[in-house]
């Protein structure tokens, strides 16, 4: 492993605030019990009635003022998913939408993202508030390596979160630019088929839901669809990303972004991504209960 550090971004900004809230002071004043070689590079989410978001159907509850104080207060990064590929110019006015925008755009030390899909919302949000960084959200769906590559060499986008299935072509990634290695942020933790040829659509149907639209369910295709998301599952995706591949691997050659899922699980499985990515082995007994013994917290 070579110097570089490892930044997490991880899910549930506005689901998961009381898990991060007890989570984020242990992080602080207990870092010894965590890996020396990550840190949080951001928080996302949306809230659940947000029409500008995508990726899962969201149910984020928190007090939006309250999670930028906490997020303000320990100086990271918050990303706003606003990831709706389906958004038309009359959406653009959505009052809770600008309002969290504005809310967010400059919230203390730590500078604020966007991961967006939709060129039309990049414009708009980049126009009339420009202190956001922008993020290509995965839900564009672009498993073709040199598609990527133009996604990557966009001058609008920071970060450009990879489709899951490219994640393990080594002696493609070798190819990149320096430069280019810092704007990937790896999806380590998907548990999505990897045969799956109707992705785009599940995304798609989310977007909708967010829009209030009267549609179906999307009929997911895996054949183990039933089982829902376990993260013992998403460990044998030939996709997953471990603790090991990315000290022994990704780092050395120069990826720093990896981001977690998991904003439609609950918190009790998301503690578990905080204690696998980030917890030394054997303190995750210790954080576990200092988090389970927590009263204020529904875990499940």
């Amino acid at each position: 492993m070579t110097g570089n550090k490892a930044y997490y971004h991880l899910p549930g900004l506005f689901e998961f605030y009381e898990l991060y809230k007890r989570f984020l002071t242990l992080f602080r004043e207990h870092r010894e019990y965590f890996y020396d070689w990550c840190e949080i590079g951001s928080i996302y989410g949306a809230p659940g009635d947000c029409i500008w978001g995508g990726g899962r159907v969201g149910f984020g509850d928190a007090d939006p003022e309250a999670v930028a104080s906490l997020m303000k207060e320990y100086g990271i990064s918050s990303r706003l998913t606003f990831s709706n590929s389906l958004l038309t110019e009359e959406h653009l006015s959505d009052k809770k939408c600008n309002d969290l925008c504005a809310l967010f755009e400059k919230n203390g030390s730590a500078e604020n993202g966007i991961i967006v899909h939709s060129d039309l919302l990049l414009s708009y949000i980049r126009s009339k508030y420009p202190g956001f960084y922008f993020v290509s959200s995965t839900t564009k769906v672009i498993p073709d390596f040199d598609r990527f590559v133009d996604e990557l060499d966009r001058e609008d986008f920071r970060f450009v979160v990879p489709d899951f299935r490219l994640n393990k072509d080594i002696s493609k990634r070798k190819t990149l630019e320096p430069e280019q290695k810092q704007k990937v942020e790896f999806l380590c933790n998907e548990c999505c088929w990897p045969d799956c040829f109707d992705r785009k659509n599940c995304y798609e149907n989310v977007s909708r839901k967010s829009l209030g639209e009267n549609c179906p369910d999307h009929v997911c295709v895996s054949p183990d669809a039933e089982r829902g998301y376990r993260f013992s599952d998403a460990m044998k995706n030939p996709a997953f990303i471990g603790i090991g591949d990315i000290r022994d691997t990704y780092l050395p050659l120069g990826f720093s972004h990896f981001k977690i899922e998991g904003r439609s699980l609950g918190s009790a499985v998301v503690l578990e991504f905080l204690l696998y990515y980030m917890t030394k082995p054997e303190y995750q007994l210790k954080v576990r209960e200092e988090i389970y013994l927590d009263s204020m917290l529904d875990l499940f």
